[in-house]
């Protein structure tokens, strides 16, 4: 942009009219506690699935999940790291802000510069006022410079802080073949120790008050449930209810993680149909972040179709900050 062809009356009152720096340090923030709760997840997921594996849960059907759910466990880590980078450059443009703000010419002393120009002018009968109406535009263009310069700095700065920010990657796709995946170990496994016993048991179960068929763990209801309180079929972990969940507290078909409610989710606490990522903070379809509505956002405050950042509104993939509209990429478009 060329803020050259702006006076300094519109250059300094773009940046002293507006709303400041609070919006971007709140976004700061945000994302700094995104990046806590995606580590804590984590660590929390990792710490769990490790507990299964080397504890409670041992043989194929504990391979497959652990190799399964390693994709997600790295992708959790890496959008921990991704949302603290947006946090450290959401407080890298404040800086720049604040500094912008500090060197640019204040809008009083614009407008005073002017007034008194008029007062001069009127009064110049002899031209008297000559050298003094000659200083006081002298000042108007060393502030429209000041102005300019500043403006301009601000600019490349905003856009090397805008630059450094990359497309959040959506979670792993083949994490919704994992209750495929693991459901063929526990069937081979009850397969095998049926043919061993040559069809003298007719109904397997392996572990403690287990009712059904092919059961591994304890206190288990259907069939081919692995782990613990699972009522239901093809469910691997602990107290899921429905059938092919993995993980914790899950009710439903198809659902990945824990406390999930519905079908296919993938994540912690949601409640529908193929959501992905933390319940209670995120309404709609396909969102990952924080206080998203629509389908399909990425980020914080995002409502609309497909766009990734912060406070974006529109159906079309807006890239960044407070963008409406339709494919805008940058800071506050329209």
């Amino acid at each position: 942009m060329n803020f050259s062809t702006l006076p300094p009356e519109i250059n300094s009152a773009l940046i002293f009219g507006g709303a400041g720096s609070e919006p971007m340090s709140a976004a700061a923030v945000a994302w700094d506690q995104l990046a806590m709760e995606l580590a804590s997840a984590a660590a929390s997921f990792n710490s769990v699935t490790s507990g299964l594996v080397g504890e409670s849960w041992l043989g194929p059907s504990s391979a497959a999940m652990a190799a399964a759910v390693a994709p997600y466990l790295g992708w959790l880590a890496a959008a921990a790291a991704q949302a603290q980078r947006s946090a450290t450059q959401a407080a890298a443009l404040v800086a720049e802000f604040e500094a912008v703000r500090a060197a640019m010419v204040q809008p009083a002393l614009v407008a005073a510069n002017r007034s008194d120009l008029v007062s001069l002018v009127f009064s110049n009968f002899f031209g008297q006022n000559a050298p003094a109406i000659a200083a006081i535009e002298a000042a108007y263009e060393q502030m429209w410079a000041i102005d300019v310069s500043v403006m301009s700095a601000y600019h490349a700065g905003a856009s090397a802080v805008a630059s450094a920010l990359t497309p959040f990657t959506a979670p792993p796709q083949n994490l919704t073949d994992l209750p495929a995946q693991l459901a063929a170990a526990p069937a081979a496994v009850v397969t095998a120790a049926i043919t061993s016993s040559k069809g003298v048991l007719a109904n397997l179960s392996l572990g403690l008050a287990n009712s059904g068929f092919g059961q591994m763990g304890a206190a288990n209801l259907g069939i081919l449930n692995l782990g613990s309180l699972n009522p239901g079929g093809n469910n691997f972990g602990l107290g899921n209810v429905g059938s092919n969940n993995v993980g914790l507290g899950n009710t439903g078909n198809g659902n990945i993680g824990f406390g999930n409610t519905g079908n296919g989710n993938i994540g912690f606490g949601l409640t529908g149909d193929n959501q992905q990522g933390f319940g209670g903070w995120n309404s709609g379809t396909g969102n990952i972040g924080l206080f998203n509505s629509g389908t399909g956002n990425i980020g914080i405050g995002n409502t609309g179709t497909g766009n990734f950042g912060i406070g974006n509104s529109g159906t079309s993939y807006n890239t960044g900050i407070g963008n409406t509209g339709q494919a805008n990429t940058g800071f506050f478009n329209a």
